[in-house]
């Protein structure tokens, strides 16, 4: 049989979406140095890339694909077996690590920047513990400090942008009457606008019409975020975690998006482990695995 569909009362009203809707779309794992981008990229793709402790250990961005499972998709494979089957799949991109000044080209900030640009979606990695062994690019752990450094330059970048939009746009009305062209000036004068008082694109409530210019920019902010905090082993298998409220109360001010609690070096610790070794620990310490075999 199908899966079943979840029953609702009535179908919600459609609303725009910045984006792109697409079987295969682009993440992009985005953090400070040393957060645990690289080993939650080994643990998402099951490769074995370097994550080393030392700011920009990630200089190229690293890639991988990995399969969506998908019961719907496996239902309708079994029932008009189709020569091929292509199921939907998620291309990671572990992107190096942005410090303060990013925007202005600081630690490679505009090369790192630019890789963002590039994907559909952002998994931002937050640290949430302390390890005196660990080096932290500002020599103390503060999640909500870090939140604001990365958020702060993803806007910068934009308004960097829609500065140079504003500017060709400009240029281009003093040699047209294109309507269009007006329209998409007026909307750059207000995504500027919000960005200078501190809010991201995707928090706007934009107009269909407006959407459909944004799509066209790939701003920074306009892109889905998924806030993933990185906590030791002993808070994750307790679930409790100091910096944890924070981190909440600040994303509820921002947009109040998705907040998932993980623990790198426990998933570090269970992929050198026999996938039998590991379900056991997992059952014993009453934890769950970030991925799913």
């Amino acid at each position: 049989m199908p899966p079943k569909a979840a029953k609702s009362k009535e179908a919600p009203a459609e609303r725009p979406i910045l984006g792109r809707f697409s079987s295969h779309l682009k993440i992009g794992i985005v953090g400070l140095p040393n957060v645990g981008k690289s080993t939650l990229f080994n643990t998402l793709t099951k490769l074995s890339i370097p994550a080393e402790n030392f700011p920009f250990c990630t200089i190229e961005p690293n890639e991988a694909r990995v399969n969506i499972p998908d019961e719907r998709f496996d239902w309708l494979c079994q029932l008009y077996k189709p020569k091929s089957e292509i199921s939907a799949f998620l291309e990671i991109h572990d992107i190096a690590g942005l410090v303060r000044g990013a925007h202005e080209g600081q630690g490679l900030g505009n090369n790192f920047l630019s890789h963002i640009r590039a994907v559909d979606g952002i998994f931002h990695v937050l640290r949430a513990f302390e390890d005196p062994d660990i080096i932290h690019v500002d020599d103390s752990v503060d999640p909500v400090r870090d939140l604001e450094v990365i958020s702060a330059e993803l806007r910068l970048k934009d308004i960097e942008f829609i500065e140079r939009r504003i500017e060709d746009l400009e240029k281009s009305m003093k040699r047209s009457n294109d309507k269009q062209l007006k329209i998409e000036h007026e909307l750059c004068l207000r995504v500027k606008a919000s960005l200078e008082e501190g809010k991201d694109v995707r928090l706007v409530d934009w107009k269909a019409a407006d959407i459909e210019i944004l799509n066209t920019f790939q701003l920074l902010t306009a892109k889905p975020v998924v806030y993933l905090v990185n906590m030791n082993e002993k808070d994750y298998q307790r679930k409790k975690n100091k910096f944890l409220p924070k981190i909440h109360a600040w994303v509820q001010e921002h947009g109040g998006e998705t907040i998932i609690p993980v623990s790198c070096a426990l998933e570090r610790n269970l992929a050198d482990m026999s996938p039998d070794e590991a379900a056991k620990y997992c059952e014993e310490n009453k934890v769950q695995r970030l991925v799913q075999d």
